[in-house]
């Protein structure tokens, strides 16, 4: 007997709709690696700008120090950065140097406004905010406490307490050449810039709407160092002298 032969299975005729959709399939699958790659770039994009947005509204935010009022601790046009951590677990303390928004029309004077790509990138985070706004000085007292210039030996007080300032003033300068003796109030701040003779601070403002006393709603942050430039790169702590036994009522 002649041995058998496998019988081969014809192919299947494939229509031309099939070779028309399994071409459109082929194409489709050539541009899918682009297609991923733009929608991921895309993707991680749009997440790094909102977690920086989130950043800067909630944990830290950059800033350019506008003018001399902080001389020598700080410096025109230093970058610092305002953390808002500190303030999620504590009140604001005497000694902090905060950024604060204008209380009452301090910033009288021109400002250069940011142009809309700068303030883009101020919003988001990847710019420091040029200080539109925003005022840098030291917490000198805070609600309730009687902030008096100057006892006899020419220093300021702080509920009877006289401070040691030498540690951020500049040498031989004096606390302060105007006298005063002011309560804080409750949920106020008494502040003033470490160059005294320069800073249009709490006291130029006295007669003012507010009393010279600034909101504690108005604090942006506490500046806790400096960025920029690299030379002046440090960290920024409350001096000793607002750590003396007595000075918390």
């Amino acid at each position: 007997m002649a041995p058998s032969t496998a019988t081969r299975a014809r192919p299947r005729p494939v229509s031309k709709r099939a070779r028309r959709s399994k071409g459109r399939h082929r194409r489709l699958k050539q541009r899918n690696p682009l297609l991923s790659l733009l929608v991921e770039m895309s993707t991680v994009t749009v997440l790094a700008l909102v977690i920086t947005v989130v950043l800067r509204l909630f944990v830290a935010e950059a800033f350019y120090v506008p003018s001399e009022s902080m001389y020598d601790t700080l410096t025109k046009d230093d970058r610092i950065l305002a953390e808002k951590i500190s303030y999620l677990h504590r009140d604001v303390d005497r000694g902090d140097i905060i950024v604060f928004k204008d209380p009452d029309n301090w910033l009288n004077e021109e400002e250069v406004k940011p142009g809309t790509v700068r303030r883009i990138g101020e919003f988001v985070g990847i710019l420091p905010r040029s200080g539109e706004g925003h005022l840098v000085k030291r917490v000198i007292g805070i609600g309730g406490d009687r902030v008096v210039c100057c006892n006899k030996q020419g220093q300021i007080t702080v509920n009877g307490i006289p401070l040691d300032e030498r540690e951020y003033l500049l040498k031989d300068a004096k606390p302060s050449e105007l006298p005063f003796n002011v309560l804080v109030p409750a949920g106020h701040l008494w502040v003033m810039g470490d160059n005294r003779a320069e800073s249009a601070d709490s006291r130029a403002h006295m007669g003012g709407p507010g009393g010279g006393f600034v909101p504690v709603e108005n604090v942006v942050g506490r500046a806790c160092c400096v960025i920029w430039p690299s030379d002046r790169m440090t960290m920024l702590r409350p001096p000793e002298t607002f750590k003396k036994p007595g000075l918390k009522k």
